[in-house]
């Protein structure tokens, strides 16, 4: 009974509505749909944009931190190579280390586990913060590695088939 009642009320509002939209012209309806689409388009594409804009993930070279407008104890994400014999091991997961586009040197202090690529004159991305205009303590450190990487498991596999080349490396 209840829900039959609720059946009627909605077949009154439907019945009403559909006699308002047959009073409107075919053009402005068409005109209504139209605008109602571009106000949705807008609002999802200002979304993405809002969205995204927080999201973007990019790096500076150490030249372009130097030259940037960025304060102290903001975060930063720098991308460059670890300086050759500038890996310094204070304490068991305690590092400092500097980064260079070889233009400029920037010193990285770092608490904890360094990753397997992480190594001298190799691409390394450093997220931290900014301490002085030189100096960053970094958050998280992220080695990059070329194109023809092959992991350590991969490549023993590889030399005990004996399919393994020396011009790999």
């Amino acid at each position: 009974m209840f829900f039959s009642s609720i059946f009627i009320d909605f077949k009154f509002i439907f019945k009403s509505k559909k006699k308002q939209l047959n009073s409107m012209s075919v053009q402005f309806q068409r005109l209504l749909l139209i605008l109602i689409s571009l106000i949705f388009l807008t609002a999802a594409i200002l979304l993405i944009l809002f969205n995204s804009k927080k999201n973007l993930i990019f790096f500076y070279t150490p030249s372009e931190l130097l030259n940037s407008n960025l304060k102290i104890d903001d975060k930063v994400r720098i991308g460059g190579f670890v300086k050759k014999g500038s890996i310094n091991k204070k304490n068991n997961d305690e590092y400092n280390f500097k980064i260079t586009d070889n233009k400029v040197v920037l010193k990285i202090i770092y608490k904890g586990l360094l990753p397997d690529l992480f190594r001298e004159e190799q691409g390394a991305v450093i997220e931290g913060k900014l301490i002085k205009k030189n100096l960053i303590r970094a958050t998280s450190v992220f080695a990059k590695h070329d194109e023809n990487y092959i992991p350590v498991s991969l490549k023993k596999q590889l030399k005990n088939s004996d399919y393994w080349q020396k011009e790999y490396e």
